[in-house]
C-alpha cells in the first residue's frame, strides 16, 4: 500500500500532466503530513488498450493499489473540455464504492483558461460517483502556468492545505469516510 497515488490520463507517456500531478502530489502529501516518496504512479498510456481486459493483471494492481492510497491526484489534459477517454476507461474499473476512504485531488491541465471548469463539471462528479473524499476544490493549470508551476500549486494549497490534512487524517482507504462531496 502507497500512501500517495497518481493517475495520468494523458494518451503521452511521461507527458506534461504527469509532471503536473507529481507536483500536485508532492505538495498534497506534504500539507496531509504523508511520505510522498511512498507513492503509486499510474500513466495511464503505458496501460493503453489493457483497459478494456477485465482480466488484466496489471490494470487490475493498479486500481487496486489507487484503492489503497491514502491521497490521491486523479489528472487528465483536457479534451474536448473535458478529460480523457482513456482516464475514463480506467475510473470505470471502480465499483460505487471503489475509492471509499480515498482522498482526492482532481487535476486537469488545459491551453487556456476557457475549460477551467472541466475539472469541478466533468471530473468531480465521477470521481465522487466511485467514493472518493474531495475536500477541496480541483485544480485546472494552464499551459503558461508551467514556467511557475511551484507558484500555481503553492497558491491553491493555501486554501487547500487544512482540508486535506483534515480528511487525510480522519479517513482510512476503503473505509468509511465523512460525508463529503464538495467544499
Amino acid at each position: 500500500m502507497s500512501a500517495v497515488g497518481l493517475v495520468v490520463g494523458n494518451p503521452r507517456p511521461r507527458s506534461r500532466t504527469l509532471a503536473v500531478a507529481e507536483a500536485v502530489a508532492g505538495a498534497a502529501a506534504r500539507a496531509a503530513a504523508l511520505d510522498a516518496s511512498d507513492r503509486l504512479v499510474v500513466d495511464l498510456a503505458d496501460l493503453g488498450g489493457r483497459l478494456f481486459d477485465p482480466t488484466d493483471a496489471a490494470v487490475r494492481a493498479a486500481v487496486e493499489g489507487l484503492a489503497a492510497c491514502r491521497l490521491a491526484v486523479v489528472a487528465s489534459p483536457t479534451y474536448k473540455a473535458s478529460y480523457t477517454g482513456l482516464l475514463k476507461s480506467f475510473l470505470d474499473w471502480y465499483p460505487t464504492t471503489g475509492l471509499s476512504g480515498v482522498t482526492v485531488v482532481p487535476v486537469m491541465l488545459g491551453a487556456g483558461p476557457e475549460h477551467a471548469l472541466a475539472v469541478e463539471v466533468h471530473l468531480r462528479p465521477v470521481l465522487l460517483e466511485i467514493g472518493a473524499a474531495m475536500p477541496t476544490r480541483g485544480l485546472y493549470v494552464t499551459e503558461d502556468q508551467l514556467d511557475r508551476l511551484d507558484q500555481v500549486v503553492d497558491r491553491w494549497l493555501a486554501e487547500a492545505a487544512p482540508r486535506l490534512a483534515g480528511l487525510v487524517a480522519a479517513t482510512t482507504p476503503g473505509g468509511d469516510q465523512p460525508a463529503v462531496g464538495s467544499r
